[in-house]
């Protein structure tokens, strides 16, 4: 009889073992990281690549295990239970048996491996792929056929079981992994700028990086070459659209270096040069294109200059290859950029800034999360905010910062005051 004993209690506990590997390959499996196991699967690792394929039938590989872990428990229950009710006779020995097998299975098949499994999800998956394709194996087809119960249920009731979102998901989902291992200082503030300014390029326009047309720099086709010749050695680019008649009649785009090339070959000197016939073809986008779609286009075309138009074909503004590289990297000056003094610090904490900085600089320089939705700058913000054009010492208070308004040119919000977040104010 000891003998006896001793054997089912071996068998409960080897059962209790079992169920207990099977809870901690559900709950690691589906707590793996992704991105690790294809990274480890491309390197050659074995139970990674197991580990993978099992992720991509998880519907099956959770009702395996499940299927698994119940059949094992109920068997393990049953054991005891037969054994305490010979030892115990009566209604005690099944009290004495839910009580036992419910701390057993709380402590040793629930708890204790799912713990395991929530702090090192990658290594118990590896750990614990094999079994589980062997559990996937043996439990596929009962399984199967409940899942086509399920689902034949499921849509009686209306539910779709289809995936949703697709990339959008997928980003969302690499967004929040970056704003969480931030937060949890992983994740340095320049990263996370940069990935996100990666992410965000598929939810863009050119209309909102693109350099408005007031502030591009321009030349006029009709001048003498010497003259525009001076012009284009004082302006900071190196590539210059050229109009003939109005500013908006593009006709070309002067090369400083197509420029320079001329001026070596041209035995006439400067005033001999034909400056249109030097100028390469404008080439013209939409303000509606995409940032992510005008990169490919810029690195397809090897060009790293557009002009924006509206739907009218009327310019708007110029993109460049820069421009939208800033947007992951931030700003990018060289020795002949001017220094834009568009954001200067107050002692108080508040930040001057002028109206035509965009709101993503803003943002980017300290670290607010100002809506960029319904507005490019800071001054487009204040009027969409307000509903009107504010007057100098006006100030309103949007998104929890209170901007002030200090000069204003014609209907041009030049420059305002913007504190910082009001619940950080001393």
């Amino acid at each position: 009889m000891t003998m006896a004993l001793l054997a089912i209690a071996s068998a409960i506990l080897g059962l209790l073992a079992i169920s207990g590997v099977f809870s901690a390959a559900e709950t690691a499996m589906t707590g793996a990281s992704r991105g690790r196991m294809h990274q480890l699967e491309r390197d050659g690792d074995r139970a990674a690549e197991r580990v993978n394929r099992l992720i991509g039938q998880r519907e099956r590989m959770i009702g395996s295990v499940l299927l698994g872990n119940s059949v094992i428990n109920i068997l393990s229950s049953a054991l005891v239970t037969e054994v305490l009710t010979k030892i115990f006779p009566g209604g005690l020995g099944v009290a004495i048996a839910t009580v036992l097998m419910t701390l057993l299975v709380l402590v040793f098949v629930e708890v204790l491996p799912k713990t395991l499994a929530i702090a090192r999800p990658d290594d118990v998956a590896r750990a614990l792929s094999a079994p589980t394709e062997w559990a996937c194996w043996l439990f596929g087809p009962p399984v199967a056929a409940v899942q086509a119960l399920v689902r034949g249920t499921l849509k009686v009731l209306g539910v779709r079981l289809e995936p949703s979102g697709g990339s959008d998901v997928a980003h969302q989902e690499i967004r929040g992994a970056v704003e969480y291992h931030h937060h949890g200082g992983l994740v340095g503030s320049a990263d996370r700028r940069m990935l996100g300014g990666v992410l965000d390029l598929d939810e863009m326009n050119v209309s909102d990086v693109m350099a408005h047309r007031k502030a591009i720099s321009v030349l006029d086709a009709d001048l003498p070459p010497r003259e525009l010749v001076t012009q284009a050695l004082e302006a900071p680019y190196t590539r210059l659209p050229l109009y003939k008649g109005d500013a908006d009649n593009i006709i070309g785009v002067l090369h400083a270096k197509d420029l320079l090339a001329a001026l070596a070959k041209s035995e006439g000197g400067i005033d001999a040069l034909d400056i249109p016939a030097i100028a390469r073809e404008p080439w013209f986008i939409p303000d509606t294109t995409n940032l992510k779609d005008q990169l490919n286009a810029f690195l397809k075309r090897r060009n790293h200059f557009a002009l924006v138009v509206d739907e009218y074909g009327a310019l708007q503004g110029l993109v460049t290859l820069e421009d939208i590289l800033e947007e992951i990297v931030g700003e990018i000056d060289d020795e002949y950029d001017r220094v834009a003094g568009g954001l200067r610090r107050q002692p108080d904490g508040s930040v001057l800034v002028d109206g035509s900085i965009a709101i993503r600089d803003l943002n980017r320089a300290m670290d607010w999360t100002l809506p960029d939705e319904d507005a490019v700058t800071v001054a487009g913000l204040v009027i969409h905010e307000a509903q009107t054009i504010p007057d100098p010492g006006q100030t309103f208070i949007f998104h929890g910062h209170r901007f002030q308004v200090l000069r204003r040119q014609r209907n041009q919000i030049t420059q305002l005051r913007v504190s910082q977040p009001i619940a950080e104010e001393g």
